[in-house]
């Protein structure tokens, strides 16, 4: 893909977000937070937060839940649509990262409506299933891609009829098209893509995006059977 390409879906991102309102203070300040403290820049961008918030408010979420919280950036985009009483339980592999999320959430205002699970992800989910957590109205998968099988998987036991799965990173450049590729992130993701694609209880597309992040897409899934 060309450098000026890639400019130029960065400057139609800027647009976008300068345009439609997305990013305030708090927001901002998270992302600065995330990069003082070393975190990957890979948080979602401005738009596609937004776009979590409008699923959450299009589907009357009350509870979601994210897999993934890095630095808590997308968290608060999907605390923010949710009701006074409206929980977000988000899980997070590293403690480091948690705790500056936490921090991100607190100065965001929304730290009450948000609990952070530590450890690993699929540890947590199967804890969630045995506390009879669920169902989940929104979940969102932002981890590790190899293990996205697993998540999707566990994402079923959590959801009800009506509830929305949203699988980020899913193009991978192009990449996802190579078969064995040898590269874990790919594999994973094309076997979550072959799981949705056999799931009977799931109705499913996947998008194909560009941007600031570069060239990449989601599935969005929602459970339509039992």
């Amino acid at each position: 893909m060309s450098k000026a390409k890639e400019e130029m879906w960065g400057e139609v991102d800027g647009y976008i977000t300068a345009t439609i309102p997305h990013n305030d203070s708090a927001l901002k300040a998270a992302i600065e937070a995330n990069h003082a403290a070393g975190l990957p820049a890979i948080d979602v961008s401005a738009p596609q937060g937004k776009l979590l918030h409008l699923l959450a408010l299009i589907t009357g979420a009350r509870r979601v839940l994210e897999i993934g919280t890095l630095g808590g950036y997308s968290t608060i985009w999907l605390a923010r649509a949710l009701a006074a009483d409206g929980t977000v339980v988000t899980l997070e592999f590293s403690p480091k990262h948690a705790e500056v999320a936490r921090k991100n959430l607190d100065a965001a205002g929304v730290g009450s409506k948000v609990e952070i699970r530590v450890g690993a992800a699929a540890d947590s989910l199967e804890q969630l299933v045995r506390d009879g957590q669920g169902p989940f109205d929104l979940i969102f998968i932002d981890a590790d891609k190899k293990n996205n099988p697993v998540y999707v998987q566990w994402a079923l036991k959590l959801a009800r009829r009506g509830t929305v799965i949203v699988v980020d990173n899913v193009i991978r450049d192009g990449k996802v098209v190579e078969e064995n590729s040898g590269n874990a992130d790919i594999e994973g993701t094309r076997a979550m893509f072959e799981l949705v694609g056999r799931e009977p209880r799931v109705t499913a597309t996947a998008i194909q995006t560009v941007g600031g992040k570069g060239y990449d897409g989601f599935v969005i899934a929602v459970v339509t059977g039992d």
